[in-house]
């Protein structure tokens, strides 16, 4: 067995599993996510808190 990219393999496994509706949840998971990470130090936190 070939050793994958786990991005690839969770492709493989929507593909196969017919999981396509978990795909924008994870999207947003990972955006949610990334805001957080970046925005604590960051001077772009006032704009943030104004989108929620």
């Amino acid at each position: 067995m070939k050793n994958k990219n786990i991005i690839l393999e969770f492709f493989d496994y929507l593909k196969q599993n017919k999981k396509w509706w978990l795909l924008p949840t994870i999207i947003m998971l990972l955006t949610v996510g990334l805001l957080i990470i970046f925005g604590q130090s960051s001077a772009a936190v006032p704009f943030i808190y104004a989108l929620f």
